[in-house]
């Protein structure tokens, strides 16, 4: 039975090691398989090397969950599925798009009811629908990284935004003073670090 939230084995690492529950949901990388409607609308650089189109992210039996997921966010019911979704695996945090983004303003919307019906829960995401986000104002437990690699990195100012790089190495990445958030995921929120650059290694 395909389910609206899992977890990937990032995030069953992150979960153990910090004593709380994280699951994550995805949607397709770049555009959905069946309707060939965008879900990454600002991709740039980052569609040569995405890891969502890799390993088991591209397993034939893996694809048909995500673009079912993509489908629930467009029904009218997605808000209330959801909230009982995280209600029922106890969730502590929730990554939303592991794979995909934010393809729309009406999509931003409904996360945001999501998460303002629930209050206690904290969601998180990488975004490269930056312009999607910019002049609005998020919930309390919602907090936003922009993700290079996009067609508006241009947009990002590194000196305020909550922001991140990739780097070929744990030493090129430190020199640059970033904090890595490769191995455990919640190190990349504000929640758990207050340095606003995140890093992550290649692989």
């Amino acid at each position: 039975m395909t389910q609206l939230l899992t977890q990937n084995s990032k995030l069953k690492k992150t979960s153990k090691e910090m004593g709380v529950r994280v699951f994550n949901f995805g949607i397709p990388a770049t555009k959905d398989p069946e309707t060939n409607k965008i879900t990454c609308p600002f991709a740039g650089a980052c569609k040569k090397f995405c890891y969502a189109t890799k390993g088991a992210y591209a397993w034939s039996n893996v694809k048909p969950a995500f673009a079912w997921r993509y489908q629930q966010t467009k029904a009218d019911g997605f808000v209330q599925s959801m909230v009982q979704e995280v209600t029922k695996k106890k969730a502590d945090f929730i990554r939303v798009h592991d794979s995909g983004d934010y393809y729309a303003p009406k999509y931003i919307d409904k996360w945001f009811e999501i998460a303002k019906q629930l209050p206690d829960v904290k969601f998180y995401s990488y975004t490269k629908s930056m312009p999607l986000f910019l002049g609005r104002d998020l919930p309390k437990n919602y907090d936003i990284i922009f993700s290079e690699g996009s067609t508006v990195d241009h947009l990002i100012d590194k000196s305020k935004h909550r922001h991140s790089s990739i780097f070929k190495s744990a030493q090129e990445l430190e020199q640059a003073d970033y904090c890595d958030a490769s191995k455990n995921d919640l190190m990349a929120t504000k929640w758990f670090n207050k340095n606003h650059r995140i890093g992550l290694i290649y692989h």
